[in-house]
């Protein structure tokens, strides 16, 4: 009877870790096209316009505004690349592309050290000083002119 339970609490001692460690092991699948639609969609924004060239103006002079150097701009392929200023660890393609008859669509790709930007923050702050920069060119203010 005590080798009986002895073989039972040998038995228990030695797969209880084994059972609990591999409950440990059984990590959530990321699905990548998930994590990859959900990145273009905070990546991404529609204007009311159809003059692309306008929104890459409007693009270089927002990305100069926030410390970027321009790199690379290509009317024809719609793309403006640039490097932040500060260790130019940080690199930014917009891209400008039609979407439909009356609007256009732009994306901000960043990259810090090679890796992509996730942040939705990092890309909310540019498409809000984009988007204030397209509202003043649409109206035609300067926003240098006195009494703004």
């Amino acid at each position: 009877m005590f080798a009986n339970r002895f073989i039972t609490f040998f038995l228990c001692m030695a797969f209880t870790p084994a059972a609990i460690l591999s409950g440990c092991n059984s990590a959530p699948k990321v699905n990548e096209a998930e994590v990859s639609l959900k990145l273009r969609s905070i990546q991404t924004r529609s204007y009311d316009t159809t003059n692309t060239n306008n929104a890459l103006r409007v693009a270089m002079a927002t990305l100069q505004d926030l410390g970027f150097v321009i790199d690379n701009a290509d009317a024809d392929l719609g793309t403006v690349s640039a490097t932040k200023l500060d260790n130019a660890a940080t690199k930014m393609t917009i891209t400008v592309r039609m979407r439909g008859k009356t609007q256009i669509l732009v994306r901000a790709n960043a990259q810090y050290r090679l890796h992509a930007v996730e942040d939705p923050i990092f890309y909310q702050q540019f498409f809000t000083a984009y988007s204030k920069s397209m509202f003043l060119e649409a109206h035609e203010v300067d926003a240098a002119a006195p009494g703004l």
